[in-house]
């Protein structure tokens, strides 16, 4: 894993692809829209952690079911984070933080080797700044029941395989349907804001090197 995060590390100090990878796996009804929403005054700040790890011989990540609750991202696979609060330092606090809340990581175990392309969300009003880590075992992860309902192990080759990924119809507030494109991971759909941002780490992961992979 140390040339993968080597190579990872510099490539995040360059130029991010944003935008264009966001849109590769966007909603329908994101695409569509001529004009979007923007932040504002009531944006939230939120951060998430896209954390790597070796399981013998495979690179991981975990992602998060969130539990069912009266939210827009009720039941939703997501990346371990939450928003900022007055107390963290940086972003990279706070994506450490919530991830040591919900799947009980050790902070002072995780490397940080760079950040992706700020999103905002605007189904909930959340700029999302996804920050990039890694450890150099694989954590007992313990998972809080409050905030997520399954820990998700997901390995790198399964999001880097265009055979795991598709469109499907998506049922969202008010019973409203659209079309989605997602990551398929161990049974669950992975779309929206998190397949966004996982779309630009695999158009990242692409232009490396094959040596490092």
């Amino acid at each position: 894993m140390h040339n993968f995060i080597e190579a990872l590390r510099k490539r995040l100090q360059e130029p991010l692809p944003g935008e264009a990878a966001h849109n590769l796996m966007a909603s329908a009804t994101r695409s569509n829209l001529k004009i979007r929403p923007k932040p504002d005054s009531q944006t939230k700040e939120s951060a998430v952690l896209i954390l790597f790890y070796q399981d013998e011989d495979n690179i991981k990540l975990p992602l998060i079911l969130r539990p069912v609750y009266a939210g827009v991202h009720s039941g939703q696979i997501g990346l371990p984070g939450g928003r900022k609060e007055k107390a963290d330092a940086d972003f990279y606090q706070t994506a450490l933080r919530e991830a040591q809340e919900e799947i009980d990581i050790n902070p002072a175990d995780v490397t940080v080797v760079g950040h992706l392309s700020d999103l905002f969300v605007f189904a909930s009003n959340h700029m999302v700044h996804p920050v990039v880590g890694y450890m150099k075992y694989k954590p007992a992860f313990l998972i809080e029941p409050r905030e997520v309902d399954q820990l998700i192990e997901v390995s790198l080759s399964t999001l880097l395989d265009k055979s795991f990924r598709g469109i499907t119809n998506m049922v969202v507030a008010d019973n409203v349907e659209i079309s989605a494109p997602y990551f398929g991971v161990d049974g669950h759909t992975v779309w929206g804001a998190t397949a966004m941002m996982l779309s630009e780490l695999v158009s990242i992961i692409n232009e490396l090197e094959e040596d490092a992979l």
